[in-house]
């Protein structure tokens, strides 16, 4: 369960996972104090570390040489649409087949399925 908290100190949030805890709040241009990443970087944050997880089990999987990923996101929000625009650079010895299938790959991620999906928020049981 992940549980955030904001007091008086607008808009710093302390937000609670498991054994780990970290903070989100607003650029100072929107009245917070930057004190962590704004909301939106720790969506991109999540999708991210996804992939990249995602990428390392599939090339271990498949026994591939992969050296590291490196997944480069960004945000635009016009109107009532987002989009997430990704750059996936992959390190090691790959051939053409193998980078194009990582990054077919990388949209099957389990936080990219959550966000591109029909996504409800509903009330925790008490």
């Amino acid at each position: 369960m992940v549980s955030a908290y904001i007091g008086k100190d607008k808009y710093r949030t302390r937000i609670e996972l498991g054994n780990h805890s970290l903070i989100a709040d607003e650029p100072t241009s929107l009245g917070g104090q930057d004190k962590g990443p704004d909301p939106f970087a720790l969506l991109l944050a999540s999708l991210g570390a996804c992939v990249a997880m995602t990428l390392r089990m599939y090339a271990d999987r498949k026994k591939w040489s992969l050296d590291g990923v490196i997944v480069e996101l960004s945000l635009t929000r016009e109107d009532n649409r987002s989009v997430i625009h990704r750059r996936i650079t992959s390190q090691g010895d790959l051939d053409e087949t193998q980078t194009a299938r990582l990054i077919a790959i990388a949209s099957k991620c389990p936080v990219s399925k959550v966000i591109t999906g029909e996504v409800a928020i509903e009330p925790l049981p008490a």
